[in-house]
């Protein structure tokens, strides 16, 4: 059966995740139904490279998937797009790839953005894709903290309870912070990443920012490997997957 890898891009508000669950409709879900419907009615797993959870974003989730016949890629990708109207779901692209190619497995790195609007006033155009925080946040002591967390660490702290990793231990590429105007990004690069490991990053930053935490705090907080040291969990709807790198 032809494999195709799929680039991703979708607004997570809607959907209860990526994954199938029972409680509502997944990104997942909704992909499996649009290529069953050209697929001959035939269920074709989606498998994602990242779980993204109820509110995230994505602009470049990378997904494999086995067909029952071939296609050219471009007609793929438009058939697809055809069956996931109205939903703020769109395949960006489709490419032909070997059967040893798999989504989650074959990704050497994958990358996040996390977007805080910071700014008095309510949020209208970015209402649901970004983090309101009102208060001002100094970005230059956010990164001067973040650099604390980059390299190879047990990160506990910064670990969802219900995280099903079997280690927590994770080497951190990439974690910067920069401002343009009113919008803070924070940009975070790994093979891998726990269970709300970026969120919660994202919160404990904005401590930082905020002046509620010193600079040295966020070191400190990694250090005690206790989840009960994390600062706080950012809202999800801030977080974007960028990008997944073979």
């Amino acid at each position: 059966m032809p494999r195709f890898a799929l680039t991703i891009e979708y607004d997570g508000g809607p959907f209860v995740g990526w994954q199938r669950q029972a409680n509502g409709v997944s990104v997942q879900q909704r992909l499996e139904e649009a290529v069953a419907a050209i697929n001959g009615g035939a269920r074709a797993v989606v498998h994602g490279a990242g779980r993204t959870d109820a509110g995230v974003h994505a602009l470049g989730q990378m997904a494999h998937i086995d067909l029952a016949r071939d296609w050219r890629v471009d007609r793929l990708r438009d058939a697809i797009n055809a069956h996931l109207k109205p939903d703020p779901i769109a395949v960006l692209a489709a490419r032909a790839v070997g059967e040893d190619f798999e989504a989650r497995f074959s990704a050497i790195r994958r990358h996040y953005l996390y977007v805080i609007d910071n700014r008095r006033a309510p949020l209208a155009l970015n209402l649901g894709r970004a983090w309101h925080v009102k208060r001002p946040l100094d970005a230059q002591a956010m990164h001067e903290a973040a650099q604390s967390l980059v390299g190879r660490h047990d990160f506990t702290t910064f670990r969802a309870s219900e995280c099903q990793a079997n280690s927590p231990m994770r080497t951190l590429e990439r974690l910067d912070v920069r401002r343009d105007g009113e919008r803070i990004e924070i940009v975070a690069s790994a093979r891998s990443f726990l269970h709300n490991q970026v969120r919660s990053m994202a919160g404990s930053l904005e401590h930082v920012g905020s002046g509620k935490w010193r600079v040295e705090d966020l070191a400190l907080a990694l250090l005690a490997k206790d989840r009960a040291r994390c600062g706080q969990v950012a809202p999800p709807h801030g977080l974007y997957l960028v990008a997944v790198d073979y």
